[in-house]
């Protein structure tokens, strides 16, 4: 299937690894330039230049801090004149989701601020900054990285609750956008296998007083397919998302967990 994807210009916030990372492979392998940003530039030099290897596609790397709002301003007024102009973006840079206590008893009211200045306000930042740019194209999609725990939340409280708030954004920009041929729409990832996901895991593992193969076993019989959601298969969800063939879905949520929840949504 051809996406028609062919020479988009797209940015990438947390592009410097796991799904973000996979995430710009996959529209640079469908003929997209990216740019990619993250906050440690060594990293971001290496995924350029593996994607660039890869694909033959212009990948930009560029320094990106979601905390700060100059920063996202810069990353993406230079991420438009490396590329000559926005068509696609993908919010991804964010917290990952449980890798610090996150109950009401322990959690601190600095990091529920913090969780929600990075990911939502980060994420809202980066689509304004953005949209001019697909404005003038007359064309854009923006892809919104939420969570599952947004869905199951547990006894968390600041993950899920702004992996829910960037549900309502991605409604909000959805329908303030397509009448500029603007598409937004969310991803809800579920129990996954990236970088960082792994290094928990094992950390859990350990705790449990279980090797990691057994305790990841254990996570893909939660899956109705048997399968733990890597990178990769997110990448190639928001990537279709993205492309020109999506054009009547808009403002939605999907997950992506390999059927690890039996709730049904409708």
């Amino acid at each position: 299937m051809d996406l028609q994807l062919q020479g988009k210009k797209a940015i990438v916030s947390g592009g410097s690894r796991g799904m973000g990372k996979a995430i710009a492979r996959q529209l640079a392998r469908e003929g997209c330039d990216v740019a990619i940003g993250a906050r440690t530039e060594g990293m971001l030099r290496e995924a350029a230049a593996e994607i660039t290897q890869e694909t033959g596609r212009m990948i930009v790397p560029l320094v990106l801090d979601t905390l700060s709002g100059e920063s996202i301003k810069a990353f993406v007024r230079r991420a438009a004149e490396a590329l000559g102009g926005v068509h696609i973006l993908a919010n991804c840079a964010a917290r990952v989701g449980g890798t610090i206590p996150d109950n009401m008893d322990v959690i601190s009211d600095e990091q529920i601020v913090k969780d929600f200045e990075e990911k939502f306000l980060g994420y809202f930042r980066c689509a304004r900054e953005a949209a001019p740019y697909m404005k003038q194209a007359g064309w854009g999609r923006i892809i919104n990285l939420s969570g599952g725990a947004g869905r199951t939340p547990g006894t968390a409280v600041s993950t899920p609750a702004r992996n829910i708030s960037c549900v309502a954004l991605t409604k909000s920009l959805a329908n303030t956008l397509g009448p500029f041929g603007i598409n937004v729409n969310a991803i809800y990832p579920g129990t996954t296998l990236t970088e960082a996901d792994l290094e928990r895991y094992r950390a859990q593992a350990e705790r449990q007083g279980k090797t990691l193969d057994v305790y990841l076993e254990e996570l893909r019989q939660r899956s109705l397919i048997r399968h733990l959601v890597t990178a990769e298969d997110i990448g190639y969800v928001v990537t279709f998302l993205c492309s020109p063939l999506a054009l009547s879905i808009t403002g939605e949520a999907f997950s992506v967990s390999g059927g690890v929840n039996a709730d049904m949504h409708y």
